[in-house]
């Protein structure tokens, strides 16, 4: 069903406080929260003793207090008191997860702890970075399969249809797609060349004439997505060299997270590399991304149902769908590999 031996992203940084934060994450019931030194924590949701999900308690002295009869679990799911008792009964404790603060983001690994390593974290070092200014997205729970957000993610043609108030034009299906499949990455790039700039581009780049655009899409097993996205005036790129140098950029960074089968925690940021510390831009882009993140929400959602409802129905494939299908046969193979 689920990747396990990978990081996902289980909160923003700002969700996770000193107060229990409950989350179902691959269908597993998770409770986070932090010490007293502000050091982020993931635990089983479940007390050991009786049951109670441990996020109806609260932290005491950095120590994860069960709101039922007061066990208290520390950072690694041990119980180290009983109240009323001084001995603590044999394999008191708690599954821990491991977890790693960067990016603005907790991630947590919900695999085997022993296989955890932070450099298999995506380095999206655009939202931590000076000459970047990042814009946190609004909160996101959709009532669909992740799958369907990566499939979104790469076939960037719907914008077409539906997201004409904020990033979409009428003539980006005029420009094929490249898709190209390496090991652990799919990579969609689109060059749109002498059109229109969207009514994001306009507002934000004050584009007036025709523009030169790219939209360069990067997914990585199991769900984590980033769009290089950007333009430049009409005739000064090469699209053979790649995403130029000058001109506006935008990186769109989206890690969709399972919550079950069927509904998905979707985070995601937009960093910029202009008109840093304007707050005014940084609001207008939070209002327009916010708009097309609706608006897809609803897409998503009526998808999911449908497919619900005839889950063996087959569907057909259009040129478009080439980069989502092999996202799908990565994550395929990265599944079968970790249970074989």
């Amino acid at each position: 069903m689920f990747l396990k031996n990978c990081w996902y992203v289980a909160a923003w940084d700002h969700e996770v406080t000193g107060e229990p934060l409950a989350r179902t994450l691959l269908c597993e019931p998770v409770v986070l929260y932090r010490t007293e030194d502000g050091t982020a924590v993931a635990l089983e949701d479940r007390c050991c003793h009786r049951a109670l999900p441990l996020s109806m308690g609260k932290v005491v002295g950095g120590r994860l207090q069960c709101g039922y009869h007061g066990l208290e679990f520390d950072a690694g799911g041990a119980c180290v008191r009983v109240p009323g008792q001084a001995h603590i009964p044999p394999g008191a404790m708690v599954w821990s997860y491991p977890v790693v603060e960067r990016w603005k983001y907790i991630w947590i690994w919900m695999g085997d702890a022993a296989l955890a390593d932070e450099a298999l974290i995506p380095n999206w070092w655009w939202f931590d970075h000076p000459e970047w200014e990042l814009v946190k997205g609004k909160y996101l729970r959709l009532d669909c399969n992740y799958e369907l957000i990566t499939d979104n993610l790469l076939d960037l043609s719907h914008l077409s249809y539906v997201h004409l108030q904020t990033l979409g034009t009428t003539d980006i299906t005029e420009f094929p797609i490249k898709t190209e499949r390496e090991k652990d990455m799919i990579r969609m790039t689109r060059w749109i060349i002498d059109r229109p700039a969207p009514p994001m581009f306009q507002k934000l780049g004050n584009f007036s004439g025709t523009v030169d655009r790219w939209q360069i899409v990067e997914t990585f097993s199991p769900c984590h997505t980033q769009i290089l996205a950007g333009a430049i005036d009409t005739g000064t790129i090469d699209p053979a060299k790649g995403e130029p140098v000058a001109g506006m950029h935008i990186r769109s960074l989206n890690a969709p997270t399972p919550e079950t089968e069927t509904s998905t925690f979707y985070f995601f940021g937009h960093a910029r590399d202009f008109a840093l510390g304007d707050e005014q831009v940084s609001a207008d882009l939070f209002k327009m991304v916010s708009q097309t993140f609706d608006e897809d929400v609803v897409i998503l959602e009526a998808q999911q149902k449908m497919l619900d409802r005839e889950p063996d129905r087959p569907l057909i494939d259009i040129n478009v769908d080439a980069p989502g299908l092999a996202a799908r046969q990565m994550l395929r193979r990265d599944i079968e590999a970790e249970r074989g």
